[in-house]
C-alpha cells in the first residue's frame, strides 16, 4: 500500500490514538476515545483501569446501529470547526463522580453507566437530533441542543420521554440557543453553547441571534439537483452575530418552562463572548463567570455574574495595543476560590498567574493552562529557545512544587525517554492522577502514560494506554534543525533517506503553514511524515516558522499586525537562501513550494511576488482576499477593511494576477465553508483577466481538509507530479 493512501485511510495515523480523557475522582480510571485499531473510523469509549492496566470497551457505536452518514448539519458544522474527522463516539462527557458518561451516535442520545453491575449503553427518547449532549454534574440530567432549542432529560423519570422538556428555544427565524456561532467556534475555541452550574441547578446558555450577518450559499456543482446550502458568515468589516447570555433554573420534569436570567453587559464594547463557565464561592454559592473581547480585539474583560440576579461585576481587564490572544484554560479556579490567568505584562511575555502572583518562569512561552484541580495547577509551554518542544510543568500551591513533568521511559520505567522537556506533551490531571501524552522524535508515534501520584516525590503507580494506530510504511524522518538567519528563524529540513552527498543537488519544496496559531516545526517525527514522503519522491523539504507563528513569544508573534504578507514571506526565502549556505545539497534554481489554508495562501504569495525565488506552486484552500475572511480572524491583524484599505491592499493577491509567470496549481474543496471557493474562483477570473496561464483543481463536496481516502490520496500524488513536471530544469 502506497504511503499516501495508508495516511488516508488512517486519517493521518490519528485512528488508534487514545483522547479525550477523563478521570475518576480516585484516579483509578480512566475514560477515553479510541478505536479498536489503526483503521476502524467507528470510535469507542473505553475505560482504563489503572491499576490492572487493562482497557475495557464500554460503548461501541457499531453494536448500537450507528450510522454516520445519519449525521445533522449543526453536528456535521460542530465537526467541521473542530476539525474532526472521526466517526463513532467523538465527544462524551460523564458526571462529576464518574459514574455515568452520555454521547450521542448519529443523532440519538445514549448514557452509559460506568459502575454497578449493569454496564450496557442505553439509548434515550430525546427530541432528535441530538446535538453537544451534556450530563449534570450529579449525572442524574441531561442537557442537549435540538432544532435550535437547549432541551434537558432526567434519566430516571419515568417513561415514555423521561421528561424532556426544552428549557430555551428559538424567539425568532434566526435564532438558536445552546450552539456557538461560527467566529466562536473557528477562530475563539468556545465549541459550545450552554454550561451546567456545578450543583445542576441551572444552566447558563448563549442565545444566538444571525438575523444581521451575511448569508452566504454554498453549492456543489457536480450535484446540480441539490440546493445550496445557506450559510450565515460575517466577513471582515460586516456584521457579526448578536450573541447574548442567560441563566435558566432547572427544575424538575412537570415544574414548567423556567424564565431567562439574562446576564447583561456593554455587549457594544465587548461584543465577543469569548469563555463561559462557572465556579463556587466558599459559601458554596454557584457563580457565572465569562470573558467578552471587543471588537479590535485590544480588551478582553473577565466578569462575575449573580446567576439569580443577572447582575455583573467586572473581575480582571487585559488590555493590549495591538491584540489579545484568548489562551487556553483560563479563566480557572483553584479549590480555595483564586482566579488561574494568563497574562502579560506591559513589554513581557505572557505568564500564569494564581491571583496577582505568577507562578511560571518569566522565560517559558506559555500556551496554555491545561487543568486546574485543588490547589494543582498544569499548564503547557515551551522552555527558552525551544519553541519546537511543548512541555507540561505542574505548580502546587500547597507545596511551593513548580517542575517540569518527566515522563517515564517505555514500560515505565525511571529513566525518561529523551528528558523533562523534549518532545510535544499534553495531558489532564486530577487529585494525584497526570495522564500524559508524550511524541518526540526519539520514538514513533504517540506514548499515553497515566502516573498516579503525580508531583509527589514517590510514585505510587504508572501505567500507558495503548495506541493503536498503524507505523507509517516510510523510512524514519531524516530532519535537521536549525535557527536561521539574522532572525533565527525556527527550520527544519527533510531529506530522502537515500540521498548521499555525490549525487546531484536537489530541488527544494518548501512546506510552509507561516501564520498565526499554527507551528510546522516541532520535536515530533509525526510532524514531518507527510514531508518525508516527499523527499522521498526527490525533493529536499524545508520547514520554516517565521513571524507571526507561536512558540517564541508575543513580538514574534504581532509581527504580521497590519501586513500578513511582506513579513511572512520574507522570513521563507531568508530560512531558504540560509539553508543554501549551510547545506550543499540544495538546487535553488528549482523551488516548489505548497501549502494548505494559510500555507496556501502563502504558496501563491510567493510565486506572485518572489519569482526569482520560486519556480512553482501548490496553493490549498488559500485565502485570496481578506476581505472574505472572517471578522475575528482578519481584524485581528488587519483592523476592519473600512479603518485603512491600504492594509488590505498590502495582503491582498488579486491585484497582483498580473504578475504571475510561474506555474501555479491552487486546489479548492467547493463545499469549503470556511475559506469559500469564491477565493480560488476570483483569483483564477483575475488571472484569467490578465492572460496569465494557471490550474484549478475544484473538489467537489469537500470542505476546507478532504477527508475522503481516495481524494486525499489522489491530492498528494497530483501535487509531486505537477511539482516535478515544473521543477525539471533551470529557474
Amino acid at each position: 500500500m502506497s504511503f499516501p493512501r495508508q495516511q488516508a485511510r488512517t486519517q493521518r495515523f490519528s485512528i488508534g490514538v487514545p483522547r479525550a480523557f477523563q478521570i475518576s475522582p480516585d484516579g483509578r480510571r480512566v475514560a477515553f476515545l479510541r478505536g479498536r485499531d489503526g483503521v476502524d473510523t467507528a470510535t469507542c469509549l473505553w475505560v482504563h483501569d489503572t491499576e490492572a492496566g487493562t482497557d475495557t470497551v464500554v460503548a461501541d457505536p457499531r453494536a448500537l446501529g450507528a450510522d454516520d452518514e445519519d449525521l445533522p448539519p449543526e453536528e456535521r458544522a460542530r465537526r467541521e470547526r473542530l476539525r474532526e474527522s472521526g466517526g463513532g463516539i467523538v465527544s462524551y462527557s460523564v458526571d462529576e463522580a464518574f459514574t455515568r458518561a452520555v454521547f450521542t451516535l448519529s443523532g440519538r442520545l445514549f448514557y452509559v453507566d460506568l459502575v454497578g453491575d449493569d454496564t450496557a449503553p442505553r439509548e434515550l427518547p430525546a427530541a432528535t437530533p441530538v446535538v453537544d449532549p451534556r450530563v449534570s454534574p450529579a449525572g442524574d440530567r441531561i442537557a442537549y441542543v435540538s432544532g435550535g432549542a437547549v432541551r434537558v432529560l432526567d434519566i430516571a423519570a419515568a417513561e415514555p420521554d423521561h421528561g424532556d422538556r426544552p428549557v430555551a428555544e428559538p424567539d425568532g427565524p434566526d435564532v438558536t440557543w445552546g450552539l456557538a456561532e461560527l467566529v466562536a467556534a473557528e477562530e475563539m475555541g468556545r465549541y459550545r453553547g450552554f454550561w451546567w452550574a456545578p450543583d445542576g441547578s441551572a444552566l447558563a446558555v448563549a442565545r444566538v441571534d444571525e438575523s444581521g450577518v451575511n448569508t452566504w450559499y454554498v453549492s456543489d456543482p457536480g450535484n446540480p439537483g441539490l440546493e445550496p446550502t445557506a450559510l450565515r458568515y460575517p466577513p471582515a468589516g460586516g456584521a457579526n452575530a448578536d450573541v447574548r447570555l442567560a441563566v435558566f433554573p432547572v427544575g424538575p420534569a412537570g415544574g414548567g418552562r423556567p424564565e431567562p436570567v439574562w446576564v447583561e453587559w456593554d455587549r457594544e464594547a465587548l461584543p465577543y463572548l469569548a469563555t463561559v463557565g462557572w465556579t463556587t464561592g466558599p459559601d458554596g454559592t454557584p457563580t457565572v463567570v465569562f470573558t467578552a473581547q471587543s471588537r479590535d480585539q485590544r480588551t478582553l474583560t473577565l466578569f462575575s455574574a449573580d446567576p439569580a440576579t443577572g447582575l455583573v461585576a467586572e473581575s480582571r481587564t487585559e488590555s493590549d495595543g495591538v491584540w489579545v490572544e484568548l489562551m487556553p484554560g483560563v479563566p480557572a479556579y483553584t479549590g480555595a476560590g483564586d482566579l488561574v490567568w494568563i497574562g502579560r505584562e506591559a513589554g513581557g511575555e505572557r505568564r500564569v498567574y494564581v491571583g496577582d502572583a505568577p507562578v511560571s518562569p518569566a522565560d517559558v512561552y506559555v500556551r496554555g493552562v491545561v487543568d486546574v484541580d485543588g490547589d494543582r495547577i498544569l499548564y503547557s509551554g515551551s522552555p527558552a529557545g525551544s519553541p519546537g518542544d511543548v512541555s507540561l510543568w505542574l505548580v502546587e500551591l500547597d507545596t511551593g512544587l513548580a517542575a517540569p513533568v518527566e515522563v517515564p521511559g517505555h514500560g515505565c520505567s525511571r529513566s525518561a525517554d529523551s528528558g523533562a522537556h523534549s518532545g510535544l506533551r499534553s495531558g489532564r490531571l486530577r487529585g494525584d492522577t497526570l495522564v500524559v501524552q508524550h511524541r518526540s522524535m526519539d520514538f514513533p508515534g504517540t506514548r499515553t502514560v497515566v502516573l498516579r501520584g503525580a508531583g509527589t516525590e514517590t510514585r505510587r503507580a504508572c501505567s500507558e494506554i495503548e495506541s493503536l494506530a498503524e507505523a507509517p510504511d516510510l523510512p524514519e524522518p531524516r530532519v535537521e534543525f536549525w535557527r536561521a538567519g539574522e532572525r533565527r528563524i525556527p527550520s527544519a529540513l527533510v531529506l530522502p533517506s537515500w540521498y548521499r552527498e555525490e549525487l546531484r543537488p536537489l530541488p527544494v519544496l518548501m512546506a510552509p503553514y507561516g501564520g498565526p496559531h499554527a507551528q510546522r516545526v516541532l520535536n515530533a517525527r509525526g510532524a514531518y511524515l507527510t514531508a518525508q514522503w516527499y523527499a522521498e519522491q526527490g525533493f529536499a523539504v524545508l520547514i520554516a516558522d517565521g513571524r507571526g507563528t507561536p512558540g517564541l513569544g508575543v513580538e514574534w508573534e504581532q509581527s504580521v499586525h497590519l501586513d500578513l504578507a511582506s513579513p511572512v514571506l520574507e522570513d521563507q526565502v531568508a530560512a531558504l537562501e540560509d539553508a543554501a549556505e549551510r547545506f550543499d545539497c540544495l538546487d535553488v534554481s528549482r523551488v516548489g513550494i505548497h501549502g494548505w489554508s494559510f500555507g496556501g495562501y502563502l504558496a501563491a504569495l510567493a510565486v506572485l511576488r518572489r519569482p526569482d525565488v520560486f519556480h512553482a506552486a501548490v496553493a490549498g484552500a488559500p485565502v485570496i482576499d481578506w476581505e472574505l475572511y472572517d471578522t475575528h480572524y482578519t481584524e485581528r491583524y488587519l483592523g476592519t477593511p473600512g479603518g485603512d484599505p491600504q492594509v488590505y491592499a498590502r495582503s491582498s493577491l488579486l491585484a497582483e494576477a498580473g504578475r504571475l509567470e510561474r506555474p501555479l496549481m491552487m486546489i479548492h474543496g467547493l463545499a469549503d465553508d470556511n475559506v469559500a471557493f469564491a477565493h480560488t474562483q476570483r483569483m483564477s477570473s483575475a488571472l484569467m483577466a490578465a492572460g496569465r496561464p494557471h490550474t484549478v483543481l475544484p473538489l467537489s463536496g469537500v470542505t476546507h481538509s478532504p477527508s475522503d481516502p481516495t481524494v486525499a490520496e489522489n491530492l498528494m500524488l497530483l501535487q509531486v507530479e505537477f511539482l516535478k513536471e515544473n521543477l525539471r530544469g533551470e529557474g
